[in-house]
């Protein structure tokens, strides 16, 4: 029986499992013959699916030969029943926290296994209540997360009286596995006898053999690691975790690997392949930042040079590269079966398992404006994704994943992975770059872009900065048709380091540690201070999460400077939050270190359109909790003056925001006025509790420039070169 990462079964395996052999699916166990059970008659109802699971170690009498058929079942029963079914590994489990379930207790090991595989998490009070007999909606719960069952349809339930966790109960009653107590009625809070337990369980194992040759996959995927190369040992140590457990599982990356760190300045891409290598890569595609090189005197050279020292192939279906000499040889616009190392196509095809998988990449439209691409040309995405997804199905190929740079949801009018999925059919998985966004379970589309159901996609992105590594089990029936999946993010950062992967990281190490020290062409005359109310000696009670700093003021001021090279919009200002700048700048020369050290978080800039309203909603979260820290605070650029009255209650502080128009004016901004601000990409999307902007961001008025924020920094103290740390009341509390 194959395992998620997490524990739960693939639903299809499950039952091939149980009706193609009539063996233990389990490790056989001391059980009473069903036969002998005194109180469970041949003519008993449930007789059948007593004796079946009975015979099948999966459950038990008890002790005076009884099964107690008509008893209510207790949770703690159930969870024993599903570790059965499942083959958990009861013994050598962790204590999963309970405060009612002591080692000693006989479901303790099933209870703790079901804990790990995240099937169960117990009540808010950290208990599980497992002598407490187990209601029909609680029953669902269980059974259908451990089996990972979704509803087949959009249908609704004939049952008028759920509410909770309907999901569940749909997908139970749509295989079959449960009805109702009465055409309309569910009775959710009823409990379940030991009797039904056995029946629900038997059903479960006796499914319609509908997914006879189902093909299971496993995807490990990452994406815009962004040259955080100090992460590749970490994340080398989880990838091969997941080979030990799924040695044909395929690794693919969404692009950006390059940009963001001195890694990448001083190696130019030849320190990320190299891990790439390592780690033995299936395939990548292009992101935005691939294409940074294109308007330096070598053009391109990185980039084919990164391609050329990959042991692995590339997928682009979007990228015209004919434009670039450069690429001469390395391109074909084919969909190849035997794909070489170091090639780019537009799609491949993997064999896994004796079962052939399609593999074609996208890269944003936007990467025109977003980098220098030079003469290399973007088609339109929707356009060659279904050309792509036609010539796989030309070759035979069903199972077909879409490796992409265009954004979760990013800008709708351009591009983005929902739109790909609603618009393009016979895409079954999309490992998703560009946004940096956090899905920390696949997203399904299971309707077109007409609201009318389609064949399901799954969508999934690992954040940004090499934080997660993403993995993904789907199965597919022999129609190639998704029957079930589970996905999660791993957290890097709980992973100890590769050994081997150090060694290699070792001579990198070295080299951008002497660059870290490098001064930069810029200096300060005293130091821009990041103060706390922490701080010892800070008698003001000055804070970088409340007040106006210099530091603060310098960022922002490099922000909305770069933003303006890159939009004919008027930026009328940048905003930062305060819990995004981490350290402080000594006087004299500045290194390069403390510039990264300033903005660890390899962020990047942003340009937001929006009303004077929703800026005015946004202020009013930044000083909201004043005179208390708020990571949220927000740095405003130069020209900008926000006043606000510490006496009134939060939400109704903010006094006027006034922005300097192209006369030198100040103006005030109009509630009923759009504009365009510059702010990091973070702080667009909603983070520190701006759900005012994430409102933005989810209509698509948020461009994402892909640019990062320490080298926009530290290309603006360069502009300067002589810093001369200043407060210019750009942020003023009325009430002192």
């Amino acid at each position: 029986m194959k395992l998620s990462k997490n524990g739960k079964i693939f639903l299809a395996t499950a039952t091939t499992t149980a009706l193609a052999s009539s063996v233990l699916i389990v490790t056989p166990m001391q059980t009473e013959a069903a036969a002998s059970f005194s109180d469970v008659s041949s003519s008993h109802p449930y007789s059948e699916h007593i004796i079946k699971l009975a015979d099948l170690g999966i459950i038990k009498g008890f002790p005076d030969g009884t099964y107690k058929p008509e008893a209510g079942v207790t949770r703690g029963q159930v969870a024993i029943m599903l570790a059965n079914i499942l083959k958990l590994d009861t013994k050598n489990v962790q204590d999963p926290g309970f405060k009612d379930v002591p080692k000693a207790k006989d479901s303790f090991g099933a209870i703790a296994a079901l804990k790990e595989a995240n099937i169960i998490k117990g009540y808010s009070d950290h208990t599980f209540k497992p002598n407490e007999k187990i209601s029909r909606e609680h029953f669902a719960l269980m059974l259908s997360s451990a089996l990972n069952l979704q509803p087949k349809n959009d249908e609704a339930l004939p049952f008028k009286d759920v509410a909770k966790y309907a999901n569940e109960i749909k997908a139970l009653y749509d295989y079959g596995i449960t009805t109702g107590t009465t055409a309309s009625s569910f009775s959710p809070a009823k409990f379940v006898t030991r009797g039904q337990a056995a029946t629900f369980l038997a059903r479960a194992l006796e499914l319609p053999n509908d997914s006879d040759g189902a093909f299971n996959l496993t995807i490990m995927h990452s994406n815009d690691t962004h040259g955080q190369i100090e992460m590749a040992p970490k994340r080398a140590t989880a990838v091969k975790e997941v080979r030990a457990e799924n040695p044909d599982a395929l690794l693919l990356d969404a692009g950006d690997a390059n940009t963001g760190t001195l890694y990448y300045n001083e190696f130019k891409g030849q320190a990320d392949v190299a891990f790439m290598n390592y780690m033995q890569y299936d395939a990548m595609t292009f992101g935005n930042h691939e294409f940074d090189g294109g308007s330096s005197p070598e053009g391109h050279k990185a980039l084919v040079d990164f391609i050329k020292a990959a042991k692995f192939p590339f997928v682009s279906a979007n990228v015209d590269f004919s434009g670039d000499k450069q690429f001469t040889g390395l391109f074909s616009d084919l969909i190849s079966s035997e794909p070489e190392n170091g090639k780019i196509y537009n799609g491949i095809v993997k064999e896994v398992n004796g079962e052939k998988v399609g593999i074609f990449g996208l890269t944003t439209a936007e990467t025109a404006d977003l980098s220098s691409p030079g003469s290399i040309e973007f088609e339109n995405y929707i356009e060659e994704a279904e050309k792509a997804v036609k010539a796989f199905e030309g070759m035979g190929v069903d199972k077909i994943i879409a490796l992409t740079h265009i954004g979760f949801d990013d800008n709708p009018a351009v591009d983005n992975d929902i739109l790909l999925a609603q618009n393009v059919e016979g895409i079954d998985v999309i490992v998703g770059g560009h946004s940096h966004t956090r899905l920390k379970e696949p997203y399904v589309i299971d309707k077109n872009a007409q609201g009318q159901a389609k064949e399901t996609t799954l969508i999934v992105q690992a954040a940004n900065a090499s934080s997660h590594l993403g993995t993904l089990d789907v199965a597919f029936d022999e129609k190639g048709v998704i029957v079930s999946h589970q996905g999660e993010l791993l957290e890097l950062g709980k992973y100890t380091d590769d050994q081997q992967a150090l060694q290699l990281l070792a001579p990198y190490k070295e080299q951008v540690e002497k660059l870290g020290n490098t001064q930069i062409n810029a200096s300060t005359t005293a130091a821009l201070v990041n103060p706390r109310i922490s701080d010892e000696g800070n008698t003001e009670q000055l804070s970088v999460r409340k007040n106006e700093t210099a530091l603060g003021n310098l960022i922002t001021d490099g922000m909305v400077t770069k933003a303006q090279d890159y939009t004919d919009k008027k930026v009328i200002m940048a905003v930062q939050n305060g819990g995004g700048i981490r350290a402080a700048i000594d006087e004299g020369p500045i290194t390069v270190s403390e510039v990264i050290t300033v903005l660890p978080f390899a962020n990047t800039l942003a340009l937001m359109d929006l009303t004077g309203a929703e800026l005015k909603e946004a202020f009013e979260i930044s000083v909201g909790t004043y005179p208390k820290e708020n990571g949220g605070f927000l740095h405003v650029s130069k020209g900008i003056k926000v006043k606000f009255d510490s006496s009134k209650p939060a939400g109704e502080r903010i006094v006027s925001i006034t922005y300097t128009n192209d006369q030198g004016e100040a103006v005030e901004i109009d509630d009923q006025a759009t504009y365009t601000i510059a702010t990091n990409a973070f702080t667009a999307k909603g983070g520190d509790g701006y759900d005012v902007f994430a409102k933005v961001y989810e209509e698509g008025r948020v461009t994402d420039l892909g640019l990062s924020d320490w080298e926009n920094f530290k290309e603006h103290l360069e502009s300067i070169k002589t810093i001369k740390p200043t407060i210019e009341g750009r942020i003023v509390d009325v009430a002192k």
